[in-house]
């Protein structure tokens, strides 16, 4: 087997147990390879590597931590074209969303380079005389990181880079259905000078190598994004061990659309937010509450745009909306559009399995108008390219449906009133709130996170990720006095 496709534990690149097959969701005679799958006895080796690099590591200068981070990034940055081709190959999303995501990911490691410079601590005096006081971070530990298939480079790195920078080893499961992308950046890591066994790559199946981690009492951390079942499910194994938890799991976004907003501007966002990477992000607009006074215009315009937008081969120019990720999913959201015409909503465009040249998982864009915020499709996350438009007499009645649900990662409002957008802002019940703007797209500089079933544990990105990749010290000095 070929380095390339093993998984890299205790600083080689190692067999594993087994192996699972990769193909092209464009294109199902394209085997992109067959991928090792770790077994417990793998996992333990990578614990215990990963326990002895962490005290090397965490004892290692910010200037060595900088170095390495950026050169990371910086490969990435160079490399965009080449290792977004294959995430859009493995993963399915136009090959500019590939080439996009992989730089992004650099720019996270080129970011947190700066942060391993800027770990200042503070210095207090003590209400008792003649001792000071020192508060500074320290590495929380070994940090597992499970992450998904949908930003198979992009979620990783946000978890990957801080973890380094403040001084952590890494165990690192990816989501199966996209280890190539995983072995890439990993091959880039494996060319560091970083103590053997503080990074591991670990790929197997979630319910194996997931589940272990989640109960292993030699993991301090665990940085999750996924569903909400499986995240309740990682709380529930890590919670005996007192493991530290971050967890980014499900959503139901709103977008409020407003009778005084841009329309076709309002139109062009709404489809950006609802059908971009195929619907298959936390943060898509699946939830299109529309001011009843352009209800019909709006709906009219979205529908046409959605006709119109080019399903194809990830990989083909011109392509706007590539497959779904996997036969599972393409079957899944297949389900919803049936759920959603027993309810009752109407299904105006869109919503079935299409042919194309290759054979692949594409999917016609879905709208759905005439639904009710208690409606299954409106409850549940499809991450499928299908959106689902609720009318609103009013403002108050558009907040009121916004909020009325279980998650809060991301709402969206279109409108031109200032104080409206205000209000909006401060009372949508959402970690992130966009005001004329698409709900998907965040900045890797600020904190990212949602409320609810959404969202556990401290946030990611920006300098709050320090809450959850470092543990505070406080110290008190005697001193005494000078002789």
């Amino acid at each position: 087997m070929e380095p390339e496709v093993r998984n890299f534990i205790a600083g080689d690149w190692q067999d594993g147990a087994d192996t699972t097959e990769n193909r092209n969701p464009s294109d199902l005679s394209d085997v992109i390879g067959h991928f090792a799958q770790a077994d417990a006895a793998q996992l333990g080796i990578a614990l215990d590597a990963a326990r002895r690099a962490q005290a090397e590591w965490g004892a290692t200068g910010p200037q060595k931590r900088h170095d390495v981070l950026m050169a990371i990034g910086t490969e990435m940055m160079a490399r965009a074209e080449e290792i977004g081709r294959l995430i859009s190959r493995e993963e399915g999303k136009p090959l500019a969303e590939g080439k996009g995501e992989v730089y992004r990911a650099g720019q996270f490691f080129t970011y947190f380079a700066a942060e391993a410079l800027r770990q200042l601590g503070q210095t207090a005096d003590s209400v008792r005389p003649d001792i000071e006081i020192d508060v500074r971070r320290e590495p929380v530990g070994v940090v597992a990181i499970i992450s998904p298939w949908n930003f198979p480079v992009a979620t990783p790195a946000w978890k990957i880079a801080p973890a380094l920078a403040f001084g952590n080893a890494v165990i690192w499961k990816p989501a199966n259905q996209t280890p190539a992308s995983a072995v890439a950046l990993t091959q880039i890591m494996a060319k560091q000078d970083l103590p053997k066994g503080l990074f591991n790559l670990v790929m197997g199946p979630g319910r194996e190598i997931g589940q272990a981690l989640a109960e292993s009492a030699g993991v301090d951390a665990i940085s999750f994004t996924g569903s909400v079942p499986v995240g309740r499910g990682i709380a529930a194994a890590a919670i005996p061990n007192m493991t530290k938890l971050q967890m980014e799991m499900g959503s139901k976004n709103p977008m409020v659309i407003m009778e005084d907003c841009d329309l076709d501007l309002a139109v062009t966002h709404a489809t950006n937010a609802a059908f971009g990477g195929s619907g298959q992000k936390c943060t898509a607009a699946s939830r299109l509450i529309v001011h009843e006074r352009i209800h019909d215009a709006f709906v009219e315009k979205l529908v046409a745009t959605a006709r119109a937008l080019r399903v194809g081969h990830a990989l083909e120019d011109g392509t706007q909306i590539g497959p779904v990720v996997s036969a599972d999913q393409l079957a899944t959201n297949l389900d919803y559009i049936e759920t959603g015409k027993r309810e009752g909503a109407e299904l105006l465009c869109g919503g079935t399995r299409l042919e194309r040249a290759t054979e692949g998982y594409f999917m016609a864009p879905a709208v759905f108008a005439g639904t009710r915020n208690d409606m299954v499709i409106n409850r549940e996350e499809m991450f499928a390219p299908i959106t689902c438009v609720i009318k609103a007499g009013s403002y108050d009645e558009a907040l009121h449906i916004a909020n009325e649900t279980e998650f809060g990662l991301t709402a969206g409002i279109m409108t031109r009133d200032l104080a409206r957008a205000t209000h909006f802002r401060r009372n949508a019940r959402a970690g992130c709130v966009m005001v004329n703007l698409p709900t998907a797209g965040t900045d890797y500089h600020v904190p990212f996170g949602g409320r609810g079933a959404s969202s556990y544990g401290p946030r990611e990105q920006g300098r709050y990720a320090e809450e959850f990749y470092t543990i505070v010290k406080t110290s008190y000095i005697h001193s005494g006095k000078p002789a």
